[in-house]
């Protein structure tokens, strides 16, 4: 009922037979006889002339290909492809799919496709989006669709590549030093010895007319020092809720502000169709204001407020920030908006020839630039003393000369299979840019852009994500606690008895199967350059026999499917 509001055909046409053409060959094959194998196991003899072509595993990778359930909303994927981002994926994704004409095939039919086959019972899978797809057939350019596929494995194999030179590195600086130490020193693991009374605060900047909740946790102790933490895009307060109690257990005030212009309700705006954008490109510079303005109020309510009074201590604090949270935590601590570098990357060429859809979200900050052009943004806080970005995007809003900038200590935290803020160009490479000694780069082996994200209150509608979307979820937070508690203690507080733990012996000691650990405390461009497969300026070389064609398309959607449910949800 509510696709037609979503301006998608509810026609009974539907695709019947998919074409795969290379050159001046063609095959075909029946969407009913692949219907038919996915959920009866049954082979058909048009089937079977594939069967000979493939092992037998990657044929029994087709059927799961075929059925495997992407649980995206038929509201959330709409609105997505409708924003600039999704129309960039969608022309991108088209130009491989030809009409009879073997022209282009126009984006709102593959727009059409996603959204009808994601309202199914059964999710978004490749065998309802072929069934939902609004043409009698659907013609696969394989040369197209194997270059996509070839882009898409070179980022792969170069992150994967990169991951294991820094794991290999991490292992180099854990030899150096004696497991032995750790025995001797307290378990991070568990709550700190100190109580904390949470308050929620209503602030209002008039300036900017932003209304500020903000969740402050104060600790039994005077004075405490501060950690802000910075919520992303779609979230709030509530979710690092968890790691603000830990850090509170040991002494810290933490302060947790929801930000208005990104949180869950401007998400929702988004999804309503009352915003094309996922965020306006004022959030940019609103998002480190709200946060400054926050700690000026919080330094009154420090000398007035009897439930605060002296037990803030607001010229040490620290910030804590996950994706767009993390974009902003590096604002604060000194890195600069690098509008020549965004004007270089955000050129209509480069944007329609990238994976990286956080290129895409970066892009939206020129916004700023042409609205008052040569204004300079000085987010910096002077009181922040150490900041951590968990899966921040930094390489085109920052790039090296914005980064280079920051003199205080920092932590990125990427993840391995991070598809929104992709771990190589979005923390590893920027990792490599930071000119300060005192930085950390952890690596969690296995987990996405969501796995460090707490669970949300229940009445906060917060869009629910599948386990395996998510990841190791409770190991996930468990490192966020055990290293922002070291990390913070060192660099804010002033206990330098923490610093044993900031090394990547500790990180192997507490590293897990399920989801593994790396830290490292240098890495440099000549080294990842060095690692197999990891040259950026090089294209690897993808060979696929034309019989695989079909597997390849199931692989390429099934890509497409996840991309949507990631970055619907995004930062």
């Amino acid at each position: 009922m509510l696709l037609p509001t979503f301006g998608i055909s509810t026609s009974v046409m539907a695709a019947e037979r998919i074409y795969a053409s290379y050159s001046a060959l063609e095959m075909s094959i029946s969407v009913a006889a692949l219907e038919n194998y996915a959920k009866n196991g049954v082979i058909e003899d048009e089937l079977a002339v594939y069967r000979q072509y493939l092992p037998q595993k990657q044929f029994q990778e087709l059927q799961r290909i075929l059925l495997t359930s992407v649980k995206v909303s038929p509201v959330v994927a709409s609105q997505f492809l409708y924003t600039p981002q999704g129309e960039t994926l969608l022309r991108r994704l088209a130009a491989a799919i030809k009409t009879k004409s073997h022209q282009p095939q126009p984006e709102q039919d593959l727009r059409s496709a996603l959204i009808s086959a994601s309202a199914e019972p059964g999710g978004l899978t490749l065998l309802n989006l072929l069934r939902k797809y609004p043409s009698s057939s659907i013609r696969i350019d394989l040369v197209r669709s194997f270059a996509i596929a070839a882009e898409l494995e070179k980022v792969v194999n170069q992150t994967q590549q990169a991951i294991a030179t820094i794991a290999k590195k991490s292992n180099i600086e854990a030899a150096t030093i004696p497991k032995s130490i750790f025995s001797e020193l307290p378990e991070l693991r568990d709550q700190g010895k100190f109580k904390s009374q949470k308050y929620t605060l209503k602030f209002f900047d008039l300036t900017r007319n932003r209304i500020l909740l903000t969740d402050v946790y104060i600790p039994n102790v005077r004075p405490a020092p501060v950690i802000v933490v910075s919520h992303g895009l779609g979230l709030d307060s509530s979710n690092f809720e968890y790691l603000a109690t830990h850090l509170a257990s040991y002494g810290f005030a933490v302060v947790v502000p929801n930000h208005p212009g990104s949180d869950t309700k401007q998400l929702q705006l988004s999804l309503n169709g009352n915003t094309n954008q996922l965020v306006e490109p004022d959030e940019f510079q609103n998002r480190p204001l709200d946060i400054k303005y926050v700690l000026n109020q919080l330094e009154k309510s420090n000398q007035s407020d009897l439930r605060f009074k002296g037990r803030l201590n607001l010229q040490q604090v620290g910030v804590f920030g996950q994706s767009m949270g993390g974009y902003t935590a590096l604002a604060l601590a000194g890195a600069k908006i690098n509008f020549e570098q965004l004007q270089q990357d955000c050129k209509p060429e480069s944007l329609h020839n990238t994976w990286n859809m956080s290129l895409l979200f970066q892009c939206s900050a020129l916004a700023l630039n042409d609205s008052k052009p040569g204004k300079k943004y000085n987010l910096q806080d002077k009181r922040v003393k150490a900041a951590i970005a968990v899966n921040p995007v930094t390489s085109s809003i920052f790039g090296k000369a914005g980064l280079s900038q920051i003199k205080t200590p920092v932590m990125i935290v990427g993840s391995s299979g991070d598809t929104v803020a992709p771990a190589l160009y979005e923390q590893i490479l920027p990792f490599s840019w930071f000119a300060n000694p005192q930085k950390y780069l952890v690596m969690l082996l296995g987990g996405t852009h969501f796995s460090t994200i707490g669970n949300s209150n229940p009445t906060s509608q917060q869009v629910s994500l599948p386990a395996d979307v998510v990841g190791d979820a409770s190991q996930a937070r468990l490192y966020m606690n055990v290293l922002s508690l070291p990390f913070f203690q060192t660099y804010v507080a002033g206990r330098s008895q923490y610093r044993p733990y900031l090394n990547a012996a500790y990180a192997k000691t507490i590293s897990s199967q399920s989801l593994g650990l790396s830290l490292v405390q240098s890495l440099n461009t000549t080294e990842l350059a060095q690692a197999p497969g990891c040259n950026t300026n090089k294209a690897q070389p993808f060979k696929q026999k034309f019989p695989h064609s079909l597997l390849n398309f199931g692989f390429w959607m099934l890509d497409v499917g996840v991309a949507l449910l990631d970055v619907t949800i995004f930062i």
